[in-house]
């Protein structure tokens, strides 16, 4: 059973179980009003989309969740989502809890450790359900269209270090299915034209194109009536649903048809404008009534940058002489808009989008001067982030006033939004426009600098918005002027995670988008939490564990080359060298399945039962020529054999079921000693009939360079 959840309310969203009969019933149209007399709409096709499984991770970073990427084609009416959880692994493998998000324009941004994130950064809180291995199901009506991402991953890692083989190896797979119920005959609204519709048993789908520098629509119906009588029972949904949060509009006509209008203040500019119309009354019932939006147009003030171009470097700053009344081409919008013959309602600032790498851009205005402030008008700036390619870095956004330009009582007010920009600083200062919340900035006296963050942003024309006010005396307003330096970059990580984490790049079929790995138990997204965070001291000492342990294994070289036991010297030796310098070469066998897989059981355990294996066989050997076992004292097993025995056991314990990523300087250190002091014990005595440290004795088969006195001549023998 699946269970949605959310920091944020009115998403047209829900949660159920899919069953066998689920795929049957996507294929039908969407429930119909209370009017319906049980026909289907010929005006609604299905189509489903599917991408390929994935296994999922526990969750350690951003990389360890699965990331899916679907575009919602246009005009869709209904979005299901078929989430389907399959496991592998045998009846020894648990129920786990799946975590899912959902978001629209660009990839969720989650946070399941419940760490920091950086200073100035803006976070939504994420949609998401948890479910189990059984499928679940999640509906979306009216769904804005283009890009939508899914990402899933298993509850936080227990940063256990498992050796393979000795638990039981579960698969969890993960597989998103899109499936979308759109719209083939939809009327199109024209502004100040009425739009007759009837409502009877379906909806009616319309659609309006809100052009560049909109700055208001009203959409009202007229002349509305049931079976031809007065009133307007008529359900009205305005925009399109995203996800985290949903700003579409619903209006509900009940009363006279005079009274029944909608307005929006800055609609998103140069796209379609979706609308849905449900009849509220009985069965059998009709209602006729007619729709009619009006647009009001923006008049932008454009800087003229010809004139700032040829302008000299000291005149550069005066922004003000580089103002012209607006093209021909931004004076008349389109047929049947309505201009405002008022004063201009923006000042026009061109920015130059320039790409430096990937998930990489800088944006800058194209004069490369301040941006000039006013208090009668806001200045825009438009930033280009709708390539499709934008969304998978972190947009920064770093402001700074003049000192000497700005006084006590001024106030400079900052809104960044996407698809339009905010326009009302004169009535309103909460940079929401008609569905979309903006992000708010400030600057004065007290506080010239401002910054702001806005991690994964999504898909979209976005738009900064400066305007000065003064609450307190607005006549200090009317002549003042500030120039704002502004600083604009969409890079892949902020600060490139710091100095404890590696900003890497992710993959996810065609598109790119970037993550920080953090190291020295730093977490967070930009790798700045430091609440697990390990100090100097302590990576020292990890660091001179982890290489000084190794030296134990000097006592195991010491003796052996004391019994003359040169080729477990070397080995010791061999060992003790590239485990303190952590480096294989990889010229053996063993050594190179040990780079390959680490914690896989038979790369430890395939060299111990081979060296066992021989060990056993030669000692039956040597016990049946001998005609007894071997040793034959107890205290070889007393003070060798059962301490070195002992100790193996102990390190084994160790490396197979108390290593975690946390303690893994520690654990792995007391291996390095116990695996040493252990060789030690278990190293075979010496040759009673040899000197100690008399190893060239053992050699009876070598070279010798001989000497002839009588000829002066060296030969080789």
């Amino acid at each position: 059973m699946g269970r949605a959840g959310t920091g944020t309310g009115g998403a047209a969203v829900a949660a159920a179980v899919a069953g066998p009969l689920l795929l049957l019933l996507l294929a039908r149209p969407p429930p119909a009003t209370a009017g319906d007399c049980g026909k289907s709409d010929i005006r609604l096709v299905s189509e489903q989309f599917s991408q390929a499984p994935q296994k999922l991770s526990f969750y350690s970073w951003y990389g360890s969740a699965r990331l899916f990427h679907f575009r919602v084609p246009p005009d869709t009416v209904l979005l299901h989502w078929l989430l389907q959880v399959s496991q592998s692994g045998g009846p020894m493998c648990s129920n786990v809890e799946i975590t899912v998000y959902f978001r629209y324009g660009a990839p969720p941004v989650i946070n399941p450790l419940g760490t920091s994130f950086p200073a100035n950064t803006s976070v939504q809180p994420s949609f998401f359900v948890k479910m189990l291995q059984s499928n679940a199901s999640i509906n979306i009506s009216h769904p804005a269209p283009g890009d939508w991402f899914v990402a899933a991953h298993l509850p936080p890692s227990s940063q256990k270090i498992e050796v393979k083989g000795f638990v039981p190896t579960c698969a969890y797979i993960f597989q998103p299915d899109m499936l979308v119920m759109r719209v083939v005959e939809v009327s199109i609204l024209e502004p100040n034209v009425p739009l007759p519709q009837t409502l009877l048993s379906h909806p009616s789908y319309l659609k309006i194109f809100v052009p560049e520098y909109t700055q208001e629509l009203r959409l009202e119906l007229q002349g509305c009536a049931s079976n031809g009588s007065l009133g307007c029972p008529v359900h009205l949904t305005v925009g399109s649903a995203t996800l985290p949060s949903n700003f579409q509009k619903v209006l509900t006509c009940t009363g006279p048809a005079w009274v029944c209008h909608l307005l929006l203040p800055s609609p998103p500019w140069d796209r379609w404008l979706q609308v849905t119309a449900k009849s509220l009354a009985g069965p059998h019932v009709s209602v006729a009534f007619s729709a009619v939006v009006t647009l009001t147009a923006c008049r932008p003030w454009i800087v003229n940058f010809k004139q700032l171009l040829q302008s000299s470097p000291n005149q550069s700053c005066n922004a003000s002489t580089g103002l012209l009344s607006p093209s021909p081409g931004y004076q008349d919008l389109g047929r049947n808009i309505r201009v405002g013959g008022g004063p201009f309602c923006l000042v026009n600032y061109q920015v130059m989008r320039e790409d430096m790498d990937v998930v990489s851009v800088h944006f800058r205005p194209m004069d490369r001067v301040s941006v000039l402030v006013h208090s009668g008008m806001p200045s825009v700036m438009r930033l280009y982030l709708n390539t499709g390619m934008d969304s998978g870095g972190s947009l920064t956004i770093s402001l700074w006033a003049n000192k000497s330009m700005i006084s006590n009582n001024t106030l400079v007010m900052v809104c960044v939004n996407a698809a339009s920009p905010f326009l009302l600083f004169n009535t309103s200062l909460n940079c929401t426009t008609a569905f979309f919340q903006g992000y708010s900035l400030s600057l004065s006296t007290s506080s010239r600098k401002a910054k702001l963050i806005i991690p994964y942003p999504e898909t979209d024309n976005w738009y900064l918005s400066l305007q000065l006010v003064c609450p307190q005396s607005p006549e200090e307003c009317e002549k003042a002027k500030v120039l704002i330096e502004t600083t604009l970059y969409l890079v892949p990580c902020l600060d490139d995670c710091g100095p404890y984490g590696q900003c890497i790049l992710l993959r996810r079929h065609g598109y790119l988008y970037a993550g920080c790995s953090c190291k020295a138990g730093w977490r967070g997204w930009s790798c700045t939490d430091n609440s697990t965070a390990q100090s100097t001291a302590q990576q020292r000492m990890a660091t001179l564990l982890l290489t000084l342990s190794n030296l134990m294994f000097l006592a195991p070289i010491t003796l052996s080359v004391y019994r003359c036991l040169l080729v477990e010297a070397s080995i010791y030796a061999y060992t003790m060298f590239f485990s303190t310098v952590l480096l294989l070469l990889g010229t053996l066998v063993f050594a190179m399945s040990l780079q390959l897989d680490r914690r896989g059981a038979w790369n430890m355990m395939g060299p111990c039962l081979f060296a066992f294996v021989i060990m056993v066989t030669m000692w039956v050997y040597r016990c049946g020529h001998r005609r007894h076992c071997y040793p034959t004292s107890w205290q070889r097993w007393v003070f060798y054999l059962l301490p070195g025995i002992s100790m193996a056991a102990l390190a084994i314990t160790i490396y197979t079921s108390m290593m975690t990523s946390d303690n893994y300087y520690y654990t792995h250190s007391i291996w390095h000693m116990l695996l040493a002091g252990s060789a030690a014990f278990l190293l075979p005595p010496r040759d009673k009939h040899v000197e100690p440290w008399a190893c060239s004795q053992k050699f009876t088969c070598h070279y010798q360079i001989c000497k002839n006195h009588r000829e002066e001549l060296y030969t080789v023998t």
